[in-house]
């Protein structure tokens, strides 16, 4: 099976004591966000997980603890933005970011680091212009130690909207006039680039638009060949396999304004406050009517693949 650890939230920037405790212990407890009561336990084995899955916007807290992690094989989706503190508030700034993924490539290997450049959106700051400066920038200094790149434009859920009421969408000239700029950029530099829910419309620039974690993407990663239920995709445009994460909705204090996965800044700072490092939970403890159930977990790896 695949564990992602990321879509709910940042584990690597601000619970990585937590998931080292999960990983001692061999297992963690999954809150169903849809229905609270339910909770799922997962084991930390490699013998069932086949790739652990991160999504941060800042590994080095986790980068200590890379050893107790090796069982694992992993892929690190790691976003790198050149938004200031108006739109990413707490994050630290490109340059320490930049290093830290070269960290990382150096342990586990260039081809497991996905740099995400998303979401796109534009302003009177951050113009187009502004855009293909900063993304030749930054894929100029992660050359060598990422082989892959994302870049998805802005999506205006209903919580997006709320947070950050003054953005809009991008229209679709300035898609392509970004998308083949951002293609150049990663081709000059070594980077294969996906883009993440996006149309087929970029793919006339050899973006990929299939899908940026797809059943190929994994084997890839892993050497490994697979053979899978299929999955049930969360949304039409997208193929990538993104089921069983452990975190928590609300508990990112990275407080971005453009981010789907936090509704209340006041809930987040409380949430967070309360986080303990020893429970099974990212957040909180198991109720007295919780209902606990073991996920069903088996190696998906039927074969190495002949490269």
């Amino acid at each position: 099976m695949i564990l992602n650890t990321g879509q709910r939230t940042d584990i690597p920037a601000y619970y990585s004591e937590w998931f080292i405790n999960r990983i001692e212990a061999g297992e963690v407890l999954s809150r169903n966000p849809y229905n609270p009561q339910q909770v799922i336990r997962y084991r930390l084995d490699p013998e069932v997980v086949d790739l652990l899955v991160f999504g941060t916007k800042n590994p080095a807290p986790l980068l200590p603890h890379l050893e107790k992690l090796s069982r694992f094989s992993q892929l690190w989706h790691i976003t790198i933005t050149p938004y200031g503190r108006d739109i990413e508030p707490n994050v630290p700034p490109v340059s320490e970011v930049v290093e830290s993924v070269k960290a990382l490539s150096k342990s586990i290997g260039a081809n497991r680091i996905f740099w995400r450049y998303d979401p796109v959106f534009i302003s009177d700051k951050y113009s187009a212009d502004f855009h293909k400066r900063a993304f030749d920038k930054i894929a100029a200094a992660l050359s060598g130690s990422a082989q892959n790149g994302v870049i998805s434009f802005i999506d205006l859920y209903e919580k997006t909207v709320r947070n950050f009421p003054t953005v809009t969408e991008v229209s679709k000239p300035l898609r392509l006039e970004l998308g083949e700029s951002f293609a150049g950029s990663a081709k000059r530099h070594g980077i294969k680039l996906y883009a993440c829910c996006e149309d087929e419309e970029l793919s006339r620039f050899g973006i990929d638009t299939q899908g940026c974690m797809t059943k190929e993407v994994v084997q890839g990663v892993i050497g490994e060949r697979l053979e899978m239920p299929k999955p049930q995709y969360a949304r039409a445009q997208c193929r990538c396999l993104l089921g069983n994460d452990i975190g928590a909705y609300n508990t990112c204090p990275h407080m971005c304004k453009y981010c789907y996965a936090n509704y209340d800044s006041r809930i987040v700072i409380n949430n967070y406050r309360n986080h303990d490092p020893d429970s099974p939970l990212l957040l909180g403890r198991l109720n007295p009517d919780d209902t606990v159930k073991d996920a069903k977990q088996e190696s998906f790896i039927s074969g190495q693949m002949s490269f």
